[in-house]
């Protein structure tokens, strides 16, 4: 329990921290977003009504100090303010309405991976020597050393454009509203294998890397020779000896990629135009979008540290020597 509470306010104070520089950083960029948008829209209004919309923004004359406190006061109530380039929709529906799809496409493409990756790390390392440990950690690594986006490209030019396979943009075809019928998930999933299957191509490999060097190293280990002694079963060794106290590390790893999967893969969701966060990310940054860009860096932060507190929770369960600190 000690262990739990004194992780939980390093997180609150790493939460801290993170509202105040993303309070900061926005405001240190150049540019004015309002003067900004009035002269695109080439609008003319009375010096007291852009005031009042820049105090709307939270970008008015006030003292810095007066801001902060404004602004903690609104994180604190959920209150993230009204995007620029989508004005007047809120922020925070902006996000609700990206984040779903870069969870469903982060989060799918992280679970294969994890799955595909560590399963091949096990057998690999189990089985040191074999076709499987000669042949697929290079591969894999050669596979992962290429860029999200150029997989991408290749994949939507090969599958999409010259077989016609699957879609070439968006998360459902045009005319479709999402809803719960086998017509739009059939739709939807199609949409989701390209994206998908460029970032399993460039992650599976580290986690089967990972898998692999840890296996080895447990493998190795006391417990797991007088496993063999007592004449256990290879597979019941294999999995509840070995591959359980070597998925420590993968759990880790695995809470911070769940964190970051909020963020979502920006290159491959421009690419694919595929409507999750960081596809509105880049969009934010473009306009100046400073309620969009805090609202989304303030998410992906609460993601990373509700994950990883999620994680010593799990280790709590896994590890029993945790326990004890």
């Amino acid at each position: 329990m000690r262990y739990l509470l004194r992780n939980l306010g390093f997180y609150l104070l790493a939460f801290w921290a993170s509202i105040t520089l993303n309070f900061l950083l926005p405001r240190l960029m150049p540019g004015d977003p309002v003067s900004r948008m009035f002269a695109r829209s080439q609008s003319r209004m009375q010096p007291e009504q852009i005031e009042q919309i820049r105090r709307l923004f939270g970008l008015d004359d006030r003292p810095m100090w007066r801001q902060y406190i404004d602004y903690i006061g609104d994180v604190c109530t959920g209150n993230m303010g009204i995007s620029l380039s989508r004005f007047p929709t809120p922020v925070s529906e902006v996000i609700a309405s990206q984040i779903g799809w870069t969870l469903l496409l982060g989060g799918t493409a992280l679970v294969i991976a994890v799955v595909i990756g560590n399963l091949l790390g096990i057998l690999a390392a189990w089985r040191r020597g074999g076709v499987l440990d000669s042949v697929f950690p290079p591969l894999l690594v050669f596979a992962g050393s290429f860029p999200y986006f150029w997989l991408a490209m290749g994949a939507l030019y090969l599958f999409g454009m010259v077989l016609g396979w699957f879609p070439l943009r968006h998360a459902f075809d045009v005319g479709l509203s999402p809803e719960l019928s086998w017509k739009f998930i059939s739709n939807a999933s199609s949409h989701l294998v390209l994206p998908a299957l460029t970032i399993v191509l460039v992650s599976v490999g580290g986690w089967m890397l990972g898998m692999r060097n840890t296996m080895i190293a447990t493998a190795a280990e006391d417990y797991i020779t007088m496993a063999e002694a007592k004449g256990l079963s290879t597979g019941r060794i294999m999995f509840r000896y070995a591959a359980r106290n070597a998925m420590l590390p993968s759990v880790t790893n695995f809470g911070m990629a769940l964190g970051f999967v909020v963020g979502g893969a920006l290159l491959t969701e421009v690419v694919f135009a595929y409507p999750g966060v960081g596809f509105q990310l880049l969009a934010a940054v473009q306009g100046l979008d400073y309620p969009l860009m805090q609202g989304i860096f303030l998410t992906i932060t609460a993601a990373v540290l509700v994950a990883n507190f999620l994680v010593d929770l799990v280790y709590v369960r896994l590890d029993p020597r945790v326990r004890v600190r």
